[in-house]
């Protein structure tokens, strides 16, 4: 996730991804517990649980738990979005597993808008620690 610095503005004195990889750890750790707690939800309001919805909303959670333990990784990103796909693909769950998907799809595409937001200051050379070290 790092950015190219160009020539002649001074490198960060901190990585600045830092926080932002624990945002994206943070956001797949509540996602998974939301999604986890989408079970009683389909299972009392939804017509009841299947074998296979239950697989594929436990297991989508797993890996979103996983998923936060990997986000130095340069594939975390679009890991993360696969994940996004995949829950807003499990509306046909339920109703209400395709709500959280939307509402959580909502959310990346903010992380999504920060990321940029980011990278365009590090490349402008206007994170704090860019300009005390310039000093």
């Amino acid at each position: 996730m790092s950015a190219e610095v160009p020539a002649g503005v001074p490198e960060p004195t901190t990585d600045p991804w830092k926080g932002f990889r624990g945002v994206m750890a943070g956001t797949l750790v509540l996602e998974a517990i939301t999604v986890l707690l989408a079970l009683p939800v389909v299972g009392a309001v939804g017509g009841g649980l299947k074998w296979w919805s239950v697989l594929y909303l436990v297991g989508l959670a797993v890996l979103m738990f996983l998923g936060a333990g990997v986000q130095r990784r340069p594939w975390a990103m679009p890991f993360n979005l696969t994940l996004q796909a995949a829950l807003l693909a499990g509306g046909f769950i339920h109703l209400s597993i395709l709500v959280i998907g939307v509402v959580f799809a909502a959310v990346w595409l903010f992380i999504l808008f920060l990321r940029a937001d980011v990278r365009k200051r590090i490349e402008a050379g206007l994170l704090p620690s860019q300009r005390m070290s310039g000093a």
